[in-house]
């Protein structure tokens, strides 16, 4: 038996790596009961970090809903190449928020200073490599910042 006074330790972060994703032009499905659909392709990409890296496949994309409030709902899907050959699948879904000057600016292509929004996501990763089971077997965390053409990923793994 725990003793009361006992606290688990709060979770740290390792950092895993840094994903340059970059997109095509999105795809307006419109209006749906939700907020405004869109589809926004994902078509290449780079990512590198301590013990992972390699190419992001011109496969996936982010199936994006905004709220009436213009929040985004992220809902990605793509595939990861590592330079020793390993495909890893990644679901990364999160959210996209900010003042309604700044998600205008955002939706406008501009670039403004990620500080002044809230991008995170938490992405699932499924792969066959032995040597990459680590990746199946944790939480992960990501913030983010948008780009005109490219989302910049920054990947932690919750210890």
């Amino acid at each position: 038996m725990t003793p009361a006074n006992s606290d688990p330790p709060a979770p740290g972060l390792r950092f895993i790596f840094e994903g340059r994703v970059d997109l095509g032009v999105p795809i307006k499905v419109g209006l749906v009961p939700q907020g405004q659909r869109r589809i926004i392709p994902i078509v290449g990409g780079t990512f590198e970090g301590p013990c992972i890296k390699g190419r992001i496949l011109n496969q996936g994309a982010d199936w994006q809903l905004i709220r009436p409030d213009g929040t985004a709902e992220i809902d990605t899907r793509y595939i990861l190449r590592t330079d020793g050959g390993a495909i890893v699948y990644i679901v990364n879904q999160g959210i996209r928020t900010g003042s309604p000057e700044v998600l205008a600016r955002l939706r406008a292509g501009e670039e403004p200073d990620p500080s002044t929004y809230y991008f995170r996501t938490v992405p699932k990763f499924e792969t066959s490599a032995p040597d990459l089971q680590w990746m199946t077997r944790a939480i992960f965390l990501c913030s983010a910042e948008r780009k005109a053409s490219q989302v910049v990923i920054r990947v932690w793994m919750v210890e």
